[in-house]
């Protein structure tokens, strides 16, 4: 794929709200895309600094699976399902170490799990 098509999918993308596949796209020519950012729509812009950013301070980005995760903690929260959260937590207590887990959370999540001691307050 030619630089210039690629900058024409991620505007376009952009363009039609499909965030995900414009990140996907960013990130895959991230270095590429610094250097000639001026060709990016500003939402496109923002996009790429934001991961910019992510990649400077040192967080990896979310995958699915942990996103799924994450939704499947805050909807057990929501309903009080104890088991549920115990069964996830079991499995991936890595995923809940880190540090920008919080804006992920849900306000029962937050509170069910530093109760639990999962997470730090």
């Amino acid at each position: 794929m030619e630089f210039e098509e690629l900058v024409r999918k991620i505007n376009k993308h952009v363009e039609e709200l499909d965030y995900f596949s414009a990140r996907k796209y960013i990130e895959q020519n991230i270095d590429d895309l610094q250097q000639n950012k001026h060709l990016l729509n500003s939402n496109a812009r923002e996009i790429l600094m934001f991961l910019v950013d992510q990649i400077n301070s040192g967080h990896a980005a979310m995958t699915r699976q942990e996103l799924s995760a994450i939704n499947a903690i805050n909807e057990y929260s929501y309903k009080f399902d104890l088991r549920g959260i115990k069964m996830l937590l079991k499995n991936r207590a890595a995923l809940f170490m880190r540090e920008d887990i919080d804006g992920y959370l849900n306000k029962d999540a937050k509170e069910i799990l530093t109760g639990m001691g999962a997470i730090k307050k």
